[in-house]
C-alpha cells in the first residue's frame, strides 16, 4: 500500500479512537497529586515522628518513593497504574525509576551483561547525560558570575 502522508494521516485519524482529554487530565492530576501527597506525608513522618532533619527526611522520602516505584514496576502494578493515570505517574522520581527498571526487566532475557548491563540506561541515559551537562554548564556560569560580580 503506497499512501501519501496526507491520505495516511486522514486514514489514521478516522480509525484512531478519540481520547477523553479532560478525563485523562483529571486522572493524571489526581494520581500525580496523590504521589506528591504521599511523598509529603513521608517527609512529615520522617521529620516529625522520627526526629530527622528536613534534609535527611527529604532524602529518605526520595529513596522510599524510588523503592516503591521499582517494586511496583517489578511486579507489574506500576504499568497498570500508569495506563489509567498516564502522565500523572511521571512525577519525576517515580517515572525515572520506572523507566530504568522497565528497561532492565525487558532486557533480562538477553543476560545480565549483554542485556541488563548494556541496556538498563537506554531510556534514562539521555536524561542523566543532559541533566549532568546542564548542571555543569550552570555551575560554570554561576562560578564566573560570583567571581566577577561578587
Amino acid at each position: 500500500m503506497n499512501m501519501e502522508k496526507e491520505s495516511y494521516k486522514k486514514y489514521a485519524d478516522a480509525h484512531a479512537p478519540s481520547s477523553p482529554l479532560v478525563k485523562d487530565c483529571i486522572w493524571a492530576f489526581c494520581i500525580g497529586g496523590l504521589i506528591c501527597a504521599i511523598g509529603q506525608g513521608l517527609i512529615i513522618i520522617f521529620r516529625d515522628l522520627l526526629g530527622m532533619e528536613q534534609k535527611d527526611a527529604g532524602l529518605l522520602c526520595s529513596v522510599s518513593l524510588i523503592f516503591v516505584a521499582v517494586l511496583l514496576s517489578g511486579i507489574g502494578v506500576f504499568d497498570k497504574i500508569a495506563k489509567r493515570a498516564g502522565a500523572g505517574t511521571l512525577v519525576p522520581i517515580t517515572g525515572f525509576a520506572n523507566a530504568v527498571v522497565s528497561t532492565a526487566i525487558d532486557s533480562k532475557s538477553e543476560g545480565f551483561i549483554l542485556g541488563v548491563g548494556s541496556k538498563i540506561f537506554t531510556v534514562a541515559g539521555p536524561v542523566l547525560l543532559y541533566g549532568i551537562l546542564a548542571g555543569s554548564v550552570y555551575g560554570v556560569i554561576y562560578f564566573f558570575v560570583k567571581l566577577f560580580i561578587g
